[in-house]
């Protein structure tokens, strides 16, 4: 038997003098194992695309784990100016400073992104004890060259099947110099070497996976790029893939979900694994 999540609240804390504004949604019942803390991807505030974050939180904290939503600074309703995920581990530090004050939560905090906050979180992992766990949305490992690797896979080798290529190419509609020359550019784009100071926030990811020693959750869409650059990453890079095959990390794909989960069968299959593996990893507070 599940207990009710309480009412949502306001919970406003500082990070180096500005005021960040976050909702914290409280489980029924006395104490946790351990509390979540979202982390929005940008440019979006705390309630996320088609209310995305306030559905997983409600889900979260309705079986006992209290969950927090909050806007890192220079987003949303919080102060100060926003400088881009790479640089808010601040931000993150003051959220479960807040979140710890909050709730208590025994084990500490898990960690929950979609896209480059996703990205964010893996860059902070391992750098607070805390961090008990991470649950990840299609992470962002973007550069020119696995953007131009997954156009050429997913755009061009899709284009060559559809009925409507072939129409324009037979009736001359069809722009063969310019196509040509777009896939040209986008093949040299995914053959070059990236300069190492792109890679930088990439390496970051990476180290987090291969070495934070807690339970990770990756969901990959089927239907979104950025989950497709990332499994083209992981493809590629043999440091990625030790990552995911390390024990307590377990990757999820939802072949026909999007980018945000925005078909509601699929937001709800999301917010069920949620629940399942905080149940798995860190104990059923209904069952108290």
């Amino acid at each position: 038997m599940t207990r009710a999540a309480n009412a949502m609240e306001p919970l406003v804390f500082r990070c180096h003098g500005s005021a960040l504004v976050g909702v914290l949604h409280r489980a029924g019942g006395d104490g946790c194992e351990v509390a979540v803390l979202v982390i929005v991807g940008g440019p979006q505030y705390r309630v996320g695309s088609h209310r995305q974050f306030v559905s997983s939180a409600m889900a979260i904290a309705a079986v006992g784990f209290p969950v927090l939503r909050f806007d890192y600074r220079g987003m949303g309703d919080s102060e100060g100016e926003h400088s881009g995920f790479e640089h808010i581990a601040d931000d993150i530090r003051a959220a479960i400073d807040a979140l710890d004050a909050a709730c208590k939560p025994r084990r500490g905090v898990v960690l929950l992104g979609l896209c480059d906050a996703a990205s964010a979180a893996l860059m902070y992992c391992r750098s607070d004890p805390r961090v008990a766990g991470l649950i990840l949305m299609n992470p962002w490992v973007r550069s020119d060259q696995t953007q131009a690797a997954v156009v050429v896979k997913r755009y061009y080798a899709t284009r060559l099947l559809q009925a409507d290529f072939w129409r324009k190419l037979v009736s001359g509609g069809f722009d063969f110099i310019g196509s040509v020359g777009s896939l040209f550019s986008n093949l040299v784009r995914a053959t070059r070497q990236p300069a190492s100071r792109a890679e930088g926030f990439i390496e970051s990811m990476r180290s987090g996976l291969r070495h934070f020693t807690s339970p990770v959750m990756i969901v990959q869409s089927g239907r979104d790029l950025t989950a497709d650059e990332f499994r083209a990453r992981c493809r590629r890079d043999a440091e990625w893939r030790r990552g995911l095959e390390r024990d307590g990390v377990e990757a999820i794909d939802m072949p026909e979900a999007d980018h945000t989960f925005s078909g509601a069968a699929h937001l709800e299959e999301f917010n069920c694994r949620c629940r399942m593996w905080l149940a798995r990893h860190f104990g059923d507070p209904s069952c108290r």
